[in-house]
């Protein structure tokens, strides 16, 4: 398969170009800085430089045409202010979602967040960003071209993946590692029976390959 992750060189990002890559498949992630390129390689993925706070549809597009999957793991990250969560993960999820369409890629993963919901209330900056995923998680659902999948990770943790999770339509708040967060990715890229599911995951006690396959078709 050859699968486009934007936000190629986010933590999640680069872990599960690894796992791609690692199995065979053909990766390429769309970055921001072309210093970011050497770290892409190293995982084994294509580098493509790509602002997509700037890049129009057709660009975008023009990245992801050939594709089997595409695959939004942007963010515009813990330190930025409100602005960049509406034009990152918010616009720029629209934006890739718009661009997989027009380029015929129908299989779609996008990254969100538990408690992601456009109607979130609140001020503070993680208030804002809750309300910018849940509105992109609101979009991407009524694109009718795309084999959609959300995942709604809960506490994202540097700790090393034990493979074993807990993966459903609601599963409660809970860390998660985010290796165990790339290789459920890895499966569901695989997993078309999962198109239509919005999922949460934090860590349990299935090993992922089952975890994935006992939300397929529900």
């Amino acid at each position: 398969m050859r699968i486009v992750i934007a936000g190629g060189h986010g933590q999640i990002a680069l872990r599960l170009e690894r796992l791609l890559a690692a199995r065979g498949d053909e990766v390429a992630g769309i970055i921001r800085k072309a210093e970011q390129a050497d770290d892409l390689r190293q995982a084994g993925a294509e580098p493509v430089v790509l602002d997509l706070e700037s890049a129009s549809v057709d660009e975008v597009a023009e990245r992801l045409r050939g594709a089997d999957a595409a695959v939004f793991a942007a963010g515009a990250g813990p330190g930025s202010g409100a602005a960049r969560k509406e034009t990152v993960d918010k616009a720029a999820a629209v934006l890739f979602a718009d661009a997989a369409v027009r380029a015929g890629v129908r299989r779609f993963l996008i990254v969100s967040s538990m408690g992601a919901d456009p109607e979130h209330e609140g001020d503070e900056i993680f208030d804002v960003y809750l309300r910018a995923k849940g509105a992109a998680d609101a979009y991407v659902r009524g694109l009718d071209a795309l084999d959609w999948t959300i995942l709604r990770p809960g506490q994202l943790t540097d700790d090393a993946g034990t493979g074993l999770v807990r993966l459903e339509a609601h599963t409660g708040r809970g860390p998660i590692p985010r290796e165990d967060v790339a290789a459920v990715l890895a499966e569901l890229v695989d997993t078309p029976a999962t198109a239509g599911l919005t999922l949460e995951l934090i860590s349990g006690s299935a090993p992922v390959s089952v975890a994935v396959k006992s939300v397929a078709g529900n």
